[in-house]
C-alpha cells in the first residue's frame, strides 16, 4: 500500500477521562514492510500504545492504520487487517485445540476449514511448533502459549503485526528463528520490546519510548 501503514498523529490516552496522560500528544510512522521496535522502561506506554493502534483504548488525536483513520465504523475492518500479539499470550488463546486457535482468525475471514487447518499448520511450523497442533493449549507452557499465540497473529498474512515482547519465554534457539522469520516478512512490524539484541536482530528502526512521548530515535 502507499503512504505508511501505521499514523499517529498528535495521539494522547488517558484511561481514564482527566487522569494523567499515558501518551502525549504522540506523533509515529511506520511506512509498509518497515520493523520497528518500541523500547522503554517499564511504565512508559509502549502496551498501550500497541493497544491504542486497534481501538482497545481511547485516545485523542489521529490514528491511521492501513490508510483508514481509526474510529467505530473502521474498528472491525482494521483489526482484520492487523495480527496483534499480547504481552500475556493466555489474553488471545480462545479454544482448548492448539491448531483450532491459530485458525481462528481465518475463519473469521471466510477460508474454508481445510485451508484454514493448512494455513495454520505452516505458520505453526515457521516457528518451529508444528509438534503442538493437536496439543490442548492449557496444557503448554508460556513460551510454548507464545508461539501458538504468535503462529495465529501470523497466519492471517497481516499488512501490520504489533507485537508486545514477543522474544519473551523463548529459549535462544527460539529467539533466533524467530527473528529470522520476522526479518523475512514484507508486513509492517512494530515490536514492544526490552530485548534490545533481539531487536537489533530483526528490526530496521528503535524508537525510545520515555513517560510517553518518542524521546530517542535509533538505527
Amino acid at each position: 500500500m502507499k503512504g505508511p501503514v501505521l499514523s499517529f498523529q498528535g495521539v494522547t490516552v488517558r484511561y481514564e477521562p482527566g487522569s494523567a496522560a499515558i501518551l502525549r500528544a504522540l506523533d509515529l510512522e511506520l511506512a509498509a514492510g518497515e520493523r520497528v521496535a518500541l523500547l522503554g522502561l517499564n511504565g512508559s506506554g509502549k502496551t498501550t500504545l500497541l493497544k491504542a493502534a486497534v481501538g482497545l483504548l481511547p485516545h485523542e488525536g489521529v490514528i491511521l492504520v492501513c490508510g483508514e483513520t481509526l474510529g467505530h465504523s473502521t474498528l472491525a475492518g482494521i483489526r482484520a487487517r492487523v495480527g496483534f500479539l499480547f504481552n500475556q499470550p493466555e489474553d488471545q488463546l480462545l479454544f482448548p485445540e492448539v491448531l483450532d486457535d491459530v485458525a481462528f482468525g481465518l475463519r473469521r475471514q471466510g477460508v474454508p476449514l481445510a485451508e484454514a487447518r493448512l494455513r495454520a499448520r505452516a505458520a505453526l511450523a515457521a516457528l518451529g511448533a508444528e509438534a503442538l497442533a493437536g496439543q490442548d493449549v492449557h496444557q503448554l507452557s508460556h513460551g510454548q502459549k507464545q508461539r501458538v499465540a504468535l503462529a495465529g497473529a501470523l497466519a492471517t498474512e497481516p499488512e501490520l503485526l504489533l507485537l508486545d515482547e514477543p522474544s519473551a519465554a523463548l529459549d535462544p534457539p527460539g529467539r533466533e528463528r524467530l527473528a529470522a522469520l520476522l526479518r523475512g516478512l514484507d508486513t509492517g512490524m512494530l515490536m514492544a520490546t526490552h530485548d534490545l539484541a533481539f531487536a537489533q536482530a530483526c528490526c530496521t528502526r528503535m524508537l525510545v519510548l520515555e513517560e510517553g512521548r518518542l524521546e530517542r530515535r535509533l538505527l
